[in-house]
């Protein structure tokens, strides 16, 4: 029975651009200031806008790693995938793992503040009873609301709440600049070594990383919006500059408004859970102290569960991304029958969320949150760094500034310098904080029991990258992972053949060994590009159309075959063979289909470069690629006459031979 053909539903289009993204970036830049002002006041004391303004910068470094390296590869999932494609399955798990716990906890923390700046309102809604109603309502509806998945309708409401807070953080600000800021009080308190100690400086360090983790349930977005490379320079640099002046100039106003006294202040203590109602408190103008108390209130509410929201949307894409590369069992990447969208780890993640929120200790979860965030960081940057030594040739749509050549590589010190401090401030969080110490790598230690039983157990290795189909896990099919074949197109009459070959293949395979999964067939246009030109260049328009043409012509031939799902891609590259087998590796594919040109006693002609005189010549490209595959490669042609030829050995029309 032939495949369902009818277009599945979409819950978001790629005509949505860096709005969007910012827009699910800025919901968790606010509420980590929320959240985790008076945690990190408790700690950096005096130096709480030093603090911040150091998590700006690392903001900064991490926004450019982020957004070149889901540029780069669009695939959703942030620094698991980065992790994939610079070093191994292995990496990618580490990293996943650990973004996995500062999901999570976040989504508590969010919850929990949310209902004590409800006690602006009414002093029992964050006591009790209630509030623990409160925090399961939050985060029921969170669940509910990403099971039906990320909506237009949805996006334009956060842009109108992230226009409503920037305004409301800018106006205390400046209000705060005017009736608070004393810098002589500001100053006097800081005592460093002992006011505050070093070890609680390194704390407060790792919990200001929190803002970083925006990055991550926005990277979850990649493939999904269509960003132009200026979109993606104003991105970085709209969120990085909203960084550094909300999140210094908060803490200044915050501090000057809630002084430290005798080594406290009571941003950490009366008012940790709900921080920012300190800084209204601080007003001496009574109209203004009770306005601002209401007004923040009402938009920090509104922004926490909005940030947990976003955060539950990058959780979904990562589990999404784990599940499909076996990297945690499929039955935990379930997705919804309808809404495609990972309903199981959903509502466990929600479990998890209320149990840790319930009991209500703010400090607890953020301290344990820096152990994930700043490991999960040190590996996004490294994976950078890495990518740009083995895919120097790769386009990206985003590169970051600031390189420096090394062995002829351009390696980014934006990238080298974030990999530094986060790996530092990780190694002193872990040494100096036990609750850190203690659940991170107990945390992780599960993670990894987990992820050895499971790839073990399936007869896969902890390094080898394996696909389950989507299908699989919507539970319509067995879970059955396939390694998938590449299949390049010129835009040539051979393109249908090729593909039907390739389709044939995968069918079969599925059927000789006894699956009902579908296997995937990988489509790929390659644009050769000159020298003269930088790998980058814009390409004509009529090359756009041609490839765009060819590709949806691609998918419709080898989706006519049952149980075959086909992707398509663009790829650059100075040869065609290179570029072929640098994908093919990428994509650990499980075999290549080339189309070769008609054997001819002249030399080849221009379909695929050419080449030595010989009675079947198949071409430079393919002869390059059946010299350096790592994995089976099948040529076909069609003859002068009514043969066609296979890895150059005749045979009968259409017939397809592997060369290795």
């Amino acid at each position: 029975m032939a495949p369902d053909k009818q277009p599945h539903k979409q819950t978001f289009g790629r005509e949505l651009g860096s709005p969007v993204i910012f827009s699910v970036i800025y919901t968790v830049i606010a509420s980590a200031i929320y959240i985790c002002l008076g945690v990190v006041a408790g700690y950096a004391l005096g130096l709480t806008p030093v603090v911040f303004l150091v998590g700006g910068v690392m903001f900064v470094f991490a926004a450019m790693t982020y957004v070149e390296g889901s540029s780069l590869h669009q695939e959703r999932g942030g620094s698991t995938v980065f992790a994939r494609f610079a070093f191994n399955e292995f990496w990618s798990f580490v990293a996943g793992w650990a973004i996995l716990l500062d999901y999570v906890i976040l989504l508590a923390a969010a919850a929990l503040s949310a209902t004590s700046y409800l006690q602006a309102f009414w002093a029992q809604l964050g006591e009790g009873a209630i509030e623990g109603v409160l925090i399961v309502g939050i985060l029921l509806y969170v669940a509910v609301r990403n099971i039906r998945g990320f909506s237009n309708t949805r996006s334009r409401r956060i842009a109108i709440l992230v226009v409503a807070d920037i305004v409301l953080q800018l106006a205390l600000i400046g209000l705060g600049l005017i009736f608070l800021l004393e810098p002589g009080t500001l100053v006097s308190s800081i005592e460093l070594g002992s006011s505050p100690t070093f070890q609680n400086l390194i704390v407060a360090l790792g919990i200001a990383t929190v803002v970083s983790t925006g990055l991550e349930s926005a990277s979850g977005l990649s493939g999904e919006v269509s960003v132009g490379r200026s979109g993606l320079k104003r991105l970085v640099t709209s969120s990085s500059l909203t960084v550094i002046i909300v999140y210094t100039g908060i803490a200044v106003v915050a501090i000057s408004a809630q002084p430290v006294i005798d080594g406290q202040t009571a941003l950490s203590t009366t008012y940790k859970d709900a921080p920012m109602l300190g800084l209204a408190a601080g007003f001496d103008q009574q109209w203004l102290a009770e306005g601002s108390r209401f007004v923040i209130a009402a938009i920090a509410v509104v922004t926490l569960i909005a940030a947990a929201n976003s955060t539950m949307l990058g959780l979904s894409r990562l589990a999404y991304s784990l599940s499909t590369h076996r990297q945690i069992p499929s039955a935990l990447g379930r997705l919804h029958p309808t809404r495609f969208t990972p309903w199981v780890l959903i509502v466990i993640a929600t479990i998890v969320a209320i149990a840790l929120a319930v009991p209500g200790d703010l400090l607890l979860l953020l301290n344990v949150y820096a152990f994930g965030a700043l490991l999960g960081l040190t590996i996004a940057h490294a994976s950078i760094v890495r990518l740009r030594i083995t895919e120097p040739d790769r386009p990206r749509p985003y590169s970051m500034p600031f390189n420096i050549k090394i062995s002829g590589k351009s390696i980014p010190l934006p990238a080298v310098l974030g990999m530094v401090f986060s790996a530092l401030i990780w190694i002193s969080v872990v040494w100096t904080h036990p609750s850190a110490r203690w659940v991170g790598f107990g945390w992780m230690a599960a993670g990894l029991l987990l992820y050895f039983a499971y790839r073990l157990s399936t007869g896969k290795t902890l390094t080898r990258r394996v696909t389950v189909p989507r299908e699989a896990l919507r539970g319509e099919v067995s879970e059955v992972e396939y390694d998938s074949i590449l299949v390049p197109i010129t835009g040539s009459v051979l393109d249908d053949d090729i593909m039907q070959t390739a389709g044939r293949l995968a069918a079969e395979a599925s059927e000789e060994d006894g699956f009902e999964g579908e296997a995937r067939i990988e489509a790929i246009w390659v644009t050769e590009v000159p020298m003269s030109l930088p790998i980058d260049a814009r390409l004509p328009e009529e090359e756009t159309r041609r490839a765009r043409a060819a590709l949806a012509r691609a998918k419709a031939v080898g989706e006519e075959y049952d149980n075959v799902q086909v992707d398509t891609a663009r790829a650059r590259g100075r040869r065609a063979g290179q570029t072929i087998i640098a994908e093919a590796r990428r994509r650990g594919v499980q075999a290549i289909v080339l189309a070769a040109e008609e054997p001819t006693r002249i030399t080849g002609g221009a379909l695929l470069g050419g080449g030595h005189s010989s009675d079947l010549v198949i071409g430079e490209t393919a002869r390059y690629v059946l010299l350096n595959a790592h994995c089976p490669v099948i040529v076909t042609a069609p003859s002068a006459g009514d043969q066609a030829v296979s890895a150059g050995v005749p045979a009968e029309p259409d017939a397809e031979t592997p060369e290795r």
